[in-house]
């Protein structure tokens, strides 16, 4: 367990005072920077850069300098085989390496692509991405803080929680009372705890640590609409597989809806088989849509600081502190949209759990 809690202190603390510091080279330094000065300030580019998932943990710019942590690339070619090597080779997206680049147009556009003959071509990429990075670490937290806490009621059996145990505690008893019991029933709950209170953490701490603007915070997890796929898919599959037979004869013959709603048309069984796949359609996008608008809300606070300023500087400085007083509003209830979308998505599942599981006489 020590052996955790130096690995999580170093791993903080490289990313934290190790970023890299790099500017363009200087063969094209004169004409970027003329065409950063003829630039006007596109907050649509702004606020989708920011929320998009990345190569490097970019902290802020300023001119030609930027203020990274360069993240490794892993991509495999057909034609040139495994290649391992740090975003910082792309000098920002601005140059490619080894026949690789980041894609500025088209269907690939911010991902990496290899141009073969003339033609842009998608690797295998596998890299460690800004998401990535950060989805890792909540599990590191994750699993040193519930290891903790499984150790304590070992060497501690019989007595009053302390520390993190007090932390924790009612926090799974919130989820097995409030939650579980009541979507599932008494019986059957215990089963679906695991990864009931496994993705009510997992999300719980991803939204906190996507409003922290600090490494290894910041980055976009649950506002990432493949990771709430992901999510979703899991709560798909294990409500499947223990669906009873009750719960899939109900999709064929729902009781006590009128023949000609099943016959010749067979209405209502095409109805409940598509509610079979928008169910966790609908807590993909739910979770995705939330996390993601709440992000972009506060980078548009941030957007019309710079809109004004190119009117007037005057301008920006008042509506700097009109929008900074937006930004503390939006980030405050951002802590509160971050429980309640770990909780609904929570509820959701248990309730679908519930709904598979349930005998019907």
């Amino acid at each position: 367990m020590k052996n955790i809690h130096r690995f999580l202190l170093i791993f903080f603390f490289i990313a934290s005072v190790s970023p890299a510091f790099a500017s363009d080279d200087e063969h094209d330094g004169n004409a970027h920077q003329t065409t950063h000065e003829q630039e006007k300030f596109e907050p649509g580019n702004f606020i989708l850069g920011h929320i998009a998932d990345a190569y490097e943990w970019h902290v802020f710019s300023t001119g030609d300098f930027h203020f990274t942590a360069p993240l490794p690339v892993i991509v495999y070619s057909k034609y040139s085989g495994l290649h391992v090597f740090m975003s910082s080779k792309f000098h920002h997206g601005h140059e490619s390496y080894q026949r690789f680049e980041i894609a500025k147009t088209g269907d690939y556009k911010g991902k990496i692509v290899e141009t073969v003959a003339g033609k842009q071509i998608r690797p295998l990429d596998v890299s460690m991405t800004k998401n990535v990075v950060a989805m890792l670490t909540s599990m590191f937290i994750l699993l040193w803080v519930f290891i903790s806490v499984a150790k304590s009621y070992k060497q501690r059996k019989g007595q009053a929680p302390k520390g993190m145990q007090s932390l924790v505690e009612p926090i799974i008893l919130f989820v097995r009372d409030e939650i579980a019991k009541p979507a599932i029933g008494e019986k059957k709950f215990e089963k679906f705890m695991p990864y009931l209170l496994t993705i009510f953490f997992f999300i719980w701490l991803n939204n906190l640590m996507g409003i922290v603007p600090l490494l290894p915070g910041g980055a976009n997890v649950t506002g990432n609409i493949t990771i709430t796929l992901v999510l979703a898919l899991f709560t798909f599959i294990i409500t499947s597989i223990n669906g009873n037979k009750a719960y899939w004869v109900h999709m064929v013959n729902t009781p006590g809806v009128p023949w000609w709603l099943k016959f010749p048309i067979p209405l209502m069984p095409i109805v409940e088989i598509m509610g079979l796949f928008t169910k966790p359609f609908v807590l993909m996008v739910r979770l995705f849509a939330n996390i993601a608008a709440g992000h972009m809300i506060i980078m548009a606070f941030v957007s019309l600081i710079f809109i004004f300023g190119q009117v007037n500087l005057s301008l920006g400085l008042g509506a700097s502190v009109i929008s900074v007083l937006f930004m503390i509003f939006m980030t405050l209830l951002e802590l509160l949209v971050a429980l309640i979308q770990a909780y609904v998505f929570t509820l959701l599942s248990a309730l679908y759990f519930g709904m598979a599981t349930e005998e019907h006489h």
